[in-house]
């Protein structure tokens, strides 16, 4: 049996009305051209999923908010269908509706644009597996995360 590392992440969706934050990646060597999360990142030692959320968005926009504002939307376990460690992945995709603070690009180098999208109109260039869980958040997921296989 093959073992192998699971690299976890957490994701924020901020949500206003009917509209998603989305930031436009560049020179991250991931996903660069692409419309993601607005705040995402991964979960680092002695930190919750939560934790990482949280610290994320505020290192990423600039804002402050609690645990009880993020809701749970999917966790996903994701694969690119390779045996690299590297791509072994658990995420954890949340939405949140009230935050203190106007975001605000504080990582020029990495994002290039901030862009509020309907989550029935999102540009074409977002990372599949986010479609999914934006999927899941526009189906009315948030009592309960949805699970999520994805790429096997």
């Amino acid at each position: 049996m093959t073992r192998f590392s699971v690299v976890p992440s957490s994701y924020v969706y901020l949500r206003r009305g009917g509209a998603v934050l989305l930031q436009l990646r560049q020179n991250t060597g991931y996903m660069d051209g692409c419309w993601a999360a607005g705040a995402a990142g991964h979960v680092e030692l002695g930190e919750t999923a939560v934790d990482a959320a949280i610290r994320e968005v505020r290192e990423e926009l600039g804002l402050s908010l609690s645990p009880a504002a993020l809701t749970p939307v999917a966790v996903m376990q994701r694969t690119d269908g390779t045996d690299n460690p590297i791509e072994q992945r658990v995420d954890w995709f949340f939405v949140c509706d009230d935050w203190s603070g106007e975001p605000e690009i504080l990582e020029p180098r990495k994002c290039a644009e901030l862009a509020w999208f309907a989550v029935d109109a999102l540009p074409a260039r977002v990372p599949e597996y986010e479609r999914e869980a934006l999927g899941a958040l526009r189906a009315g997921a948030g009592a309960g995360a949805t699970l999520i296989a994805h790429g096997f």
